[in-house]
């Protein structure tokens, strides 16, 4: 199952609020639908992981599959907005910053994003628009 219709896929934290927000946000900066989307809590996410079982990753984190390659973090987030419109591609410049601060300040938003947007009961469910975006 690592084939998704030639789009990058994009595992996210389905009870995170800042992680529902940056999806919404990503649908609708994607007007040529470069991007698939599954909870990381959902059964689609776990066997498209154990694919990846041999490559190290943070399941504390964004992650994205592109071109079977595996990316996390801050590298996964300036990858992504490399390909989204209205301007935000621009942000990839970034990709300069040593990864260690890119990260770092990724996981201190990551280790906080509970306290500083709170979470859901459960995963966001999408609206049949934009349902066929998303893995079952």
């Amino acid at each position: 199952m690592n084939k998704f219709d030639n789009k990058s896929l994009i595992l996210f934290d389905g009870i995170c609020n800042l992680c529902n927000s940056s999806v919404k946000f990503i649908i609708k900066n994607d007007p040529n639908e470069n991007f698939k989307f599954a909870s990381i809590q959902s059964d689609a996410a776990t066997e498209i992981l154990l694919q990846y079982s041999t490559i190290k990753y943070d399941l504390d984190s964004i992650i994205l599959i592109e071109e079977g390659k595996i990316y996390d973090k801050s590298t996964a987030i300036l990858k992504i907005a490399r390909k989204l419109a209205h301007g935000f591609s621009v942000c990839y410049i970034f990709i300069i910053v040593p990864l260690f601060i890119r990260d770092w300040v990724y996981s201190t938003i990551a280790k906080n994003r509970y306290n500083w947007f709170g979470k859901r009961e459960s995963c966001m469910l999408p609206s049949l628009e934009i349902k066929k975006r998303f893995l079952n």
